[in-house]
């Protein structure tokens, strides 16, 4: 299930090479002590996925904050870390397992003690924790929040999934599928919709045989990119194959370096980094331009285009409806000595009023955030297929209004973090036809390839559209979808 395992690598059919299998070190029944020992890392770990169930928290935000209150570094916050992903990541699976081990629906389980659970099942099927620590301490966590009789219920379920090792698992959670569809979400943690529309987003560029990569990419913690904001600062380490401002870290946390820095390095994905600077960097800069950030926050890339505008004398502003995240455009943006102005405006009608005054805009736009499922794995969750269309209608009347606030001549880059079709491609078509001779696509993948280090591949869709699109499982980047539109009158 999980290609990497400490203390020993595994075979393809899920066993470890090294180790014994569960089955040979069986949880022993805890002792009266032991109830009541539960390792801070663990602690930490169940009360995120707690929050991500009953608050809908957003584990990338609030585990740093949990961490910091319960004073954990180094290894300790590194398993704190993995439980904690690890677990949402797999959470399709596990719950799976759960209804075979329990012989229940695991809706019907009370939520902390399911958490509880789900945290035992990832300990015992993708990490080398040993058996009785995974079973004990996640039977005390059901006994905290729910008492004796979901302490032995937990008990119960977690000794029976630790009989058997995780190949055994996934053949047995296989054939429970109606599909073979439902067969590769089970097995590989991912709603049968989002499987369906990642395979239906690679054939569009001839890669359907592709899509076990992607999924695997999907369960596999993302390296820390990071990113050096140009003219400002330096890269300090391993360069990155694409983004002439990213780099990696040897080692180490990156936030010594980011204050040391005073902001002008941070962690950015490096597809963020390439989608804004294909805007920044697909023709010279005219002394004078006007740029628009129009969906800002949290500002990563308008740090990077207000860098790119410092650099070349151009003008930027920046816009982001949500207060809370206008408020970290403006923290993102502080290191920079350029003067932005940071509206808190429905990007349609700001752009609307705006009217033919920029050279170029920028459209980050809303969305499913499929393409980021590595770094916020709750989202294959949360999201549900009606959601698309929802955000379709706001994607198109963000694209539509970005063009109104062109120049003749200026360019608008469409961004989305998700390669679903509806929210990309089927966008552009759409406020292509509607603007007619109005507007020229450019080749975004021609560009990118300019603003490349190195060489990417970037294939041509069947549709023959100018449009790219970056994959995790290809360029080791979130899966960003990138666009370039020309107003010609």
């Amino acid at each position: 299930m999980v290609e990497h395992r400490e203390g020993g690598a595994r075979r393809g059919d899920g066993h470890r090479t090294s180790s014994p299998a569960p089955r040979n070190r069986r949880a022993q029944r805890p002792s009266a002590k032991a109830w009541h020992q539960v390792q801070p890392a663990r602690r930490v770990a169940f009360a995120v996925l707690r929050a991500v169930q009953d608050s809908d928290a957003y584990a990338n935000l609030l585990l740093p904050r949990e961490l910091e209150r319960a004073g954990l570094s180094g290894g300790d916050a590194a398993l704190a870390t993995e439980l904690t992903y690890g677990t949402l990541r797999r959470l399709g699976t596990y719950d799976a397992v759960i209804a075979l081990a329990a012989d229940r629906d695991p809706a019907t389980v009370d939520a902390p003690v399911l958490d509880a659970l789900r945290l035992g099942v990832h300990q015992l099927l993708a990490t080398r924790v040993a058996s009785h620590a995974a079973v004990n301490e996640s039977v005390e966590l059901a006994r905290e929040k729910a008492g004796a009789g979901a302490a032995g219920f937990a008990n119960a379920v977690l000794r029976r999934v630790a009989r058997e090792n995780p190949g055994d698992w996934l053949t047995r959670i296989a054939d429970t599928a109606r599909s073979d569809d439902e067969r590769i979400g089970l097995e590989s943690s991912h709603p049968v919709w989002i499987v369906r529309a990642l395979r239906r987003a690679l054939a569009a560029e001839g890669r359907a045989d592709e899509l076990d990569d992607l999924l695997d990419a999907h369960n596999v913690s993302p390296r820390v990119t990071m990113a050096a904001l140009p003219g400002l600062a330096e890269t300090d380490g391993t360069r990155t194959p694409y983004s002439p401002v990213g780099f990696r870290l040897r080692a180490g946390d990156p936030e010594p370096l980011v204050r040391a820095s005073g902001g002008t390095v941070r962690v950015q994905d490096e597809g963020s980094q390439l989608v804004a600077l294909a805007l920044t960097r697909l023709a010279p800069v005219e002394p004078g331009e006007r740029w628009l950030d129009l969906c800002a926050g949290p500002g990563g890339k308008t740090a990077l285009l207000a860098a790119e505008a410092l650099a070349h004398g151009a003008h930027l502003d920046a816009n982001e409806l949500v207060p809370a995240r206008a408020g970290l455009v403006r923290k993102a943006i502080a290191p920079i000595p350029l003067q932005v102005d940071v509206s808190e405006a429905d990007g349609r009608e700001l752009a609307a009023e705006r009217a033919g005054t920029y050279d170029r805009v920028l459209v980050d736009a809303p969305c499913t955030g499929l393409g980021a499922l590595r770094r916020r794995p709750e989202a294959r969750w949360r999201k549900q297929p009606s959601d698309v269309a929802d955000l379709a209608v706001v994607q198109a009347g963000l694209l539509r209004a970005a063009f109104a606030a062109l120049k003749p001549g200026g360019t608008v880059a469409y961004v989305t973090c998700s390669p679903h079709l509806a929210e990309t491609s089927a966008i552009v078509a759409q406020v292509r036809e509607e603007l007619g001779d109005a507007v020229e696509e450019l080749d975004a993948r021609a560009v990118l390839r300019r603003v490349s280090r190195g060489a990417i591949d970037l294939p041509t869709p069947a549709s023959g559209a100018g449009s790219a699109q970056l994959w995790p499982h290809r360029h080791g980047t979130d899966a960003m979808f990138l666009a370039l539109l020309r107003k010609t009158r």
